[in-house]
């Protein structure tokens, strides 16, 4: 099981949101590069890395600094954020970046083809409120049953998905484990990359029993800057 270190960007700037509410932002770091290299310093294999400013956009707003960050580490990154056209994939793919997030795009008519073309790229985002997804930087709630749409998702041949559940993103309230139990079991051969809530080592170990149904990794973003889960150790432990 993969511990995966986020980075969150705003403003140029590294940040958490408390469900991705733009007005609910604390600042972690003014250099993203310095906190990508403490994280792969520390030994991360992978970092996630998010557009806010882009996906409140709808197009990519730092891509210059997320090559940057990309370019100063020997680990992978994978971004996301604004990410919904040919050009915006392209522009990172070409970068040499191998991860890219596609979400709200999904539900858009563009999704079939880019997924077609782009597909050893492409890692599927979906985020989730009240088990229903949730689209433009989390601003709005479809009708869409996130499990269904996972189910089609799947069927289409999206082997990873990482599954947000919003109402636990940044509340350091524990991610939602029947959640994310209910969405394996439902959808049997899926990869996923659990995202929101993890505030303890303990949320971890709890994820790491998921393994068996599917569970690939965890995302941590607030809990490490905070201090409540040190890096290193998670990866030594849970990994």
């Amino acid at each position: 099981m993969l511990v995966i270190p986020a980075i969150d960007l705003k403003g140029g700037k590294c940040v958490r949101l408390r469900q991705g509410d733009p007005d609910q932002q604390t600042v972690y770091s003014d250099d993203p590069v310095a906190v990508a290299k403490k994280f792969e310093a520390e030994g991360a294999k992978l970092i996630h890395v998010v557009d806010l400013d882009g996906a409140f956009e709808g197009k990519p707003v730092h891509a210059e600094i997320v090559k940057k960050i990309a370019k100063s580490l020997a680990i992978p990154i994978e971004i996301g954020g604004g990410i919904r056209t040919k050009d915006a994939i392209e522009e990172y793919v070409g970068a040499g970046i191998r991860r890219v997030i596609i979400g709200t795009a999904l539900l858009g008519n563009v999704f079939d083809s880019l997924f077609q073309a782009y597909k050893e790229y492409i890692i599927v985002g979906v985020d989730a409120k009240n088990s229903r997804v949730a689209t433009h930087g989390w601003k709005e709630v479809t009708q869409v049953n996130a499990i269904e749409f996972l189910q089609q998702l799947h069927t289409k041949g999206v082997g990873e998905v990482i599954f947000t559940d919003i109402a636990t993103d940044g509340m350091l309230s524990g991610p939602n484990i029947a959640s994310m139990e209910k969405v394996l079991k439902e959808v049997p051969g899926l990869r996923l990359i659990a995202s929101g809530g993890v505030s303890s080592m303990d949320d971890l170990v709890r994820l790491k029993a998921l393994v068996p149904l599917g569970l690939a990794g965890a995302i941590v973003g607030k809990a490490i800057y905070d201090g409540r889960i040190n890096l290193a150790d998670a990866l030594r432990i849970v990994s």
